[in-house]
């Protein structure tokens, strides 16, 4: 693997394809055991190297830190100014891994039942890298790196004295310096003295003779990344801003949508304030934790939303944006960067509370494999609710109802599927399960402006060949329907996704205006864009042996439907056009077989029936049959669809 991502790399040098975020950095939850586990992220730590960071986000207690220059064993603290400290006699890090690392018994990062959260930075050109040195006693010492780029933050080490994290940030220069495990303001001296792309200079703090140091160097990319299939994307910014005391903030322009962010106010005194979004970095609320700080996360706490170009501070807090105040902050981009090619990867199906998804760690009620962007659940043997739930959103949504977000308490906060509070085994709960990719699937969550022809940025890639936008808020007690845009329609015209109706004339939700790979275009209608409500946007695509999205005509009879897969397909979407008709949905977990096949419509309350043979297996996608409990092969009637590989 080591050799692999190694031959990647060199060719992304090359103008060749480059290495994805998930290749280089992770954000892990896990549930401490007490005992070894093996965490699993896909960082090459043991051929590349790099560096783990680990934080209990229940408890108080320190952040930890392990990287490859030092040993797994040897720990530092962000949030103090010890030295490092063995923890082989203890159980730290057992071990760095070609996929990930291990993690011994040791409390601070294994406590039985205490939740953690990783960060995993792997060493890699214009991202990240680790170095140690010896002070060599002179008023200035010059330090090699492997960046190939000046660095755009750089926080130093002693770790044999109890000493600061001396920190330097490209937007504060050389004249200035922060410290990692304060809340104070920048301080005018000199920590780095200079940058370059292959070297940094630190003056006689970091010099003492005999002392050993480490550096921790993060990148700033400014339009030379080197990332991505076509080797020239960024993925982390360093960079800073000036905050306006309102709850209507500056809008952070990065070019990428952030998964990571640390933000410091530099003119005044406050946290190192961190944000993902496993643990909870929305468009309602944030739950950071503090590097200078041993407390636990904070608790849905309202500072700053990311958006599909930066980030957006929603609060007057001080911490964040202060009138006139000074503030730097580090992103790191959302991924993956590569369109998908195995389905298994972006889509899941399970029932509640499977002995799969018991199994993970922590339990999860619905298992995936991988971390989950948007759910939909329904009971498939009573009549209840389609709920729609978005890892963007804290609240879920009904897709057979007009009805406003409603909070819960249900938790994205794992890699391995939904886990809400409360885990309820029942086999007759069944959830179909996204993940976001370039080229398969975006969500957008955004805020009505009431203006005919405004444009939403989104992350897909290429233009949406269905989207679904649906009001979050509808202020008062007004509720709006689900728009539904698919491009076989056209972008005059607009389905509702709680409805079984057919098409209505749609300027007033897509303004007869096709979407593009960057953007979608909103009419003023109040159902996708009402003045100060709040949206949330479902982009789909089609991906080669991934998914397709397109429509038929019916013979009558039985058709194959050709997606262009190999293996037919897991989940299948199907709604007439030109008639009434259920959003009809089908899988292969409650089965897609020569026989009869249960089916759900998204539209409805009503329980699943098991009572028809609609559809049949096919390798290169499915085959739909003329029975009249669905109607979804009537003889030159039309009928637009969505398949998943």
């Amino acid at each position: 693997m080591a050799t692999k991502k190694k031959m990647l790399q060199a060719a992304a040098g090359a103008g060749g394809a480059g290495l994805d975020i998930t290749d280089v950095f992770s954000t892990y939850l896990y549930r401490g055991t007490g005992s070894t586990q093996t965490i699993t992220n896909g960082n090459d730590l043991d051929g590349e190297g790099g560096l783990v960071w680990i934080k209990s986000r229940s408890s108080s207690s320190d952040h930890f830190l392990f990287d490859t220059e030092r040993g797994p064993q040897k720990r530092l603290i962000t949030n103090a100014t010890l030295g490092e400290y063995d923890l082989s006699s203890s159980g730290g890090l057992s071990a760095f891994n070609a996929d990930g690392f291990n993690i011994g018994s040791y409390a601070g990062i294994n406590s039985n039942a205490v939740d953690f959260a990783s960060w995993t930075f792997r060493k890699a050109p214009k991202f990240f890298d680790v170095v140690t040195w010896t002070g060599n006693g002179q008023s200035t010492q010059t330090i090699p790196h492997n960046l190939g780029s000046a660095p755009g933050f750089i926080t130093i080490k002693a770790t044999g004295l109890t000493q600061s994290w001396w920190s330097y940030h490209r937007s504060l220069g050389t004249g200035k310096y922060l410290k990692l495990e304060t809340t104070g303001a920048a301080v005018s001296n000199s920590i780095v003295t200079a940058t370059s792309d292959s070297n940094f200079t630190v003056g006689s703090t970091t010099t003492s003779t005999g002392q050993t140091y480490v550096a921790y160097l993060f990148a700033h990319n400014d339009g030379d990344g080197e990332f991505g299939p076509d080797g020239s994307q960024d993925i982390i910014k360093c960079g800073s801003y000036t905050g306006n005391g309102s709850s209507n903030g500056p809008d952070i322009d990065l070019g990428f949508e952030p998964q990571w962010l640390i933000i410091k106010r530099t003119s005044g005194t406050d946290d190192w304030y961190l944000f993902d979004t496993m643990r909870g970095f929305t468009a309602d609320s944030d739950y950071p934790l503090s590097a200078d700080s041993s407390n636990g996360e904070s608790s849905a706490v309202t500072m700053v939303d990311p958006v599909s170009t930066g980030f957006k501070l929603t609060s007057s807090n001080q911490a964040v944006n202060a009138s006139g105040n000074n503030y730097i902050y580090m992103a790191i981009r959302r991924g993956p960067l590569a369109v998908p090619t195995d389905a298994t990867e972006v889509f899941a199906t399970d029932t509640s509370a499977s002995s799969t998804a018991q199994a993970a760690n922590p339990p999860v009620q619905y298992y995936s494999g991988f971390p989950v962007d948007m759910m939909l659940q329904k009971a498939t043997q009573a009549v209840s609710a389609n709920y729609s739930h978005a890892r963007l959103t804290n609240g879920r949504l009904r897709t057979d109802s007009t009805a406003v977000e409603t909070v819960v308490a249900d938790y994205f906060d794992t890699n391995q599927g939904y886990r809400p509070i409360s885990l309820s085994a029942n086999s007759s709960y069944i959830a179909h399960l996204w993940k976001r990719a370039p080229g398969y699937f975006d969500l957008v969550a955004f805020s009505g402006d009431g203006t005919s022809g405004r444009t939403v940025s989104h992350n897909l890639g290429v233009a949406p060949e269905m989207m679904w936008v649906k009001s979050r808020s509808a202020g008062g007690s007004t509720s709006y329907r689900w728009g539904v845009y698919h491009k076989d329609a056209g972008n005059y015209k607009v389905f509702y996704l709680s409805e079984d109706s057919t098409a209505t004339p749609g300027a007033a939700s897509w303004q007869t205006t096709t979407p593009t790979d960057s953007v979608f275009t909103l009419g003023s209608g109040w159902g996708v864009n009402k003045l100060n409500e709040t949206y949330i946007a479902y982009l789909f695509a089609t991906a080669p042996n991934v998914s397709k999205i397109s429509s038929y005509t019916g013979n009558g009879s039985s058709q194959t439907i050709n997606c262009g897969f190999t293996s037919g397909a897991r989940f299948i979407l199907i709604k007439r056009t030109d008639a009434t008709g259920d959003w009809y949905i089908w899988d292969t977990t409650r089965g897609i077989i020569a026989g009869n096949d249960p089916h759900l419509s998204l539209n409805t309350t009503a329980a699943q029936v098991t009572t028809d043979d609609s559809i049949d297996p096919a390798s290169s996608g499915f085959i739909v049959n003329q029975v009249s409990a669905t109607n979804i092969n009537v003889s030159s009637a039309e009928y637009i669809f969505y398949a998943i590989a």
